[in-house]
């Protein structure tokens, strides 16, 4: 399964041209369900971990979030949203304090669309090992700098996001649970993007997320 999304561009449309792909687990969707404990993914020590079900409900909705992706172009700071979007918030957290982003990469980027990130495969297969419902913004939110799922189809959220760079992407329809805005570091996100080698969308050399760091105010 690849998660997809289409440039607002009449020509990609007309193309129908995947732009934004991924795969969590091919399980129905599950909303706030108990999370087992982790297993790895193959052998080896830094493999990543998976899990058979979404984390249940941990964050404080009224409390203030932020999270700082520190990468090998440099650090991107978001400001997420738990009133907008509390269950993808609260996933987002749950796997960057689990450790999930650690050095997977930006394994997408497209000039003036978007860069994408959080797959442990890092070919736009794989996630976490669930899926979890959307929570999708009115038409027209989304802009330079807003963060969002990638997703195949709908409640197919898992790990995958994107990081919107030019105003196609911030064209898009709204069918990715928007959770998060950029509010410092968009130069990166936008050297990034143009990173991809000849006649692919894979950055050359590749863009690794180092570490993401979870800033809480204001939590219980």
């Amino acid at each position: 399964m690849r998660r997809l999304i289409a440039t607002a561009t009449a020509a990609a449309t007309i193309l129908a041209v995947p732009l934004i792909a991924g795969c969590g687990s091919s399980d129905s969707a599950s909303s706030g369900a108990d999370t087992v404990a982790a297993s790895t993914t193959g052998g080896d020590a830094g493999a990543a971990k998976s899990w058979s079900s979404a984390p249940k409900m941990t964050i404080d909705e009224n409390a203030s979030y932020s999270a700082d992706l520190s990468t090998s172009e440099g650090d991107i700071q978001i400001a997420l949203d738990p009133k907008q979007a509390p269950t993808t918030v609260n996933n987002f957290v749950f796997l960057a304090k689990q450790g999930f982003y650690d050095g997977l990469t930006f394994h997408r980027v497209i000039p003036d669309f978007v860069i994408q990130g959080g797959d442990p495969e890092g070919t736009g297969e794989g996630g976490p090992g669930y899926q979890f419902q959307d929570e999708l913004p009115e038409a027209g939110q989304y802009k330079i700098g807003s963060v969002a799922m990638a997703n195949a189809g709908p409640n197919t959220n898992g790990s995958q996001f994107f990081i919107v760079t030019g105003q196609q992407g911030a064209s898009l329809p709204p069918n990715y649970s928007l959770f998060g805005q950029v509010t410092k570091g968009q130069d990166v996100a936008d050297k990034i993007s143009t990173m991809a080698a000849p006649g692919t969308e894979a950055p050359d050399p590749p863009v690794t997320i180092e570490k993401v760091t979870i800033m809480e105010k204001g939590a219980k």
